[in-house]
């Protein structure tokens, strides 16, 4: 069982770098059509937010990607130095840290968007766009890098068993 929930959340983890990479492309659309819009003498509004939320889901969905595939700054120059019982205990530490963290904010991003959406809050933009629709974005993903870390941590600590 354990092997399976393993494989799915990797496959979780590959699935939202798919939507990372597909929120980049869609900044680069953004950006493309915002400087061809001024070659040719109109203006469409709101392109210049728009592409910012694209890249702040970008990045979010991205999180637990880059974690998985060893992407993030990490401290393997310190932890290379150690071995065996302590090496596994920092590990275990610095995942623990991450999880508290992580987990702190995506409960502060999904609190923030259900007070969006309470609300109905708008954007300050030209757009006047609610903004809880690119809040869902940010959300998801800090909680899909959450799941992540947690995941991390249970399989340093079967590794610790074995």
């Amino acid at each position: 069982m354990l092997k399976t929930l393993d494989k799915n959340l990797n496959k979780l983890y590959k699935f939202s770098g798919y939507i990372a990479a597909a929120f980049l492309i869609l900044v680069a659309v953004f950006i493309l059509i915002g400087i061809s819009s001024r070659m040719f003498g109109f203006y469409i509004r709101g392109l210049a937010e728009y592409s910012g939320y694209c890249m702040a889901a970008a990045s979010f969905f991205a999180l637990a990607y880059t974690f998985v595939e060893n992407g993030h700054i990490r401290i393997t120059l310190f932890l290379e130095k150690l071995s065996g019982l302590k090496r596994k205990f920092i590990e275990i530490w610095c995942l623990s840290v991450a999880t508290f963290f992580s987990g702190y904010l995506a409960f502060y991003f999904i609190k923030m968007l259900i007070i969006s959406y309470k609300f109905q809050e708008r954007s300050e933009g030209a757009d006047e766009i609610l903004i809880w629709i690119p809040q869902t974005s940010v959300a998801i993903g800090s909680t899909i890098f959450f799941v992540c870390v947690i995941h991390q941590l249970i399989l340093i600590f079967k590794k610790f068993d074995d």
